[in-house]
């Protein structure tokens, strides 16, 4: 009876560490959908917002951590019982990083200036946020689920993630080499976009996580990339 009370128990320790996940993973959802938002609109307010909203995930990470350090504490769990508790922690500290990276976004609201504004880069942007904003959406529900092939198709897609970044770079530079004025605004827009990427790679992060959890080890194959999206490669002749 002790060690099917002590079962139960640790289940309950899991369930409530996986609706911490799911509440955070909600929020920096809508942290990135709301921080482009606030971009295309340039509505400082809504930016504002979301830098906000990036302490409450912030204190959402801390309670996953104080809960797993508690369950491991109290059932000193083994094997796949630990993978669960080791994956949520991973899985927080992937979130907390987006919810930084679409707090960055969300500052720069309040600094784009003048009347410039490129639908094509703008809808760019837009297409590879949601994008971006399905593969967190998809790797989360198989993290939830314990679906390895779905989280795997999201780490199979992170490379038309950097093609999309690859892209807008170079249609960025051309942008300000035909017009300086245009420079402030694109190298905001190119931080940005890199930003979005970044989250990609956050989701990429969750689903090599998944498959540690159900597999048991670490995933070896190298990630699948398109071209590098750093400053440097998008400019002529380099």
């Amino acid at each position: 009876m002790a060690s099917e009370h002590t079962a139960k128990a640790f289940d309950v320790d899991l369930q409530e560490l996986s609706r911490l996940v799911a509440e955070m993973g909600g929020l920096a959802e809508r942290q990135i959908v709301d921080s482009v938002d606030a971009l295309v609109r340039r509505d400082v307010t809504l930016g504002r917002q979301v830098v906000a909203l990036d302490a409450e995930i912030d204190k959402l990470q801390h309670q996953i951590e104080e809960r797993a350090v508690l369950t491991i504490a109290r059932r000193q769990p083994m094997a796949i019982d630990l993978r669960e508790i080791v994956g949520a922690l991973r899985v927080a500290t992937d979130l907390e990083r987006i919810g930084d990276l679409a707090k960055n976004i969300g500052k720069r609201v309040g600094q784009l200036d003048g009347d410039f504004n490129p639908l094509k880069l703008i809808r760019g942007l837009q297409h590879m946020t949601t994008l971006v904003q399905s593969q967190v959406k998809s790797v989360l529900d198989a993290y939830a689920a314990h679906n390895l092939p779905a989280a795997m198709t999201v780490w199979k897609g992170d490379e038309e993630v950097d093609a999309i970044c690859t892209s807008l770079f170079r249609e960025l530079l051309t942008y300000m080499m035909e017009d300086p004025r245009n420079i402030s605004f694109c190298i905001h827009l190119m931080f940005c976009a890199k930003n979005i990427e970044r989250i990609g790679d956050h989701a990429t992060n969750i689903a090599e996580t998944v498959f540690y959890m159900i597999e048991g080890q670490q995933l070896q194959s190298p990630r699948p990339r398109g071209e590098p999206s750093n400053f440097a490669t998008v400019v002529p002749g380099n």
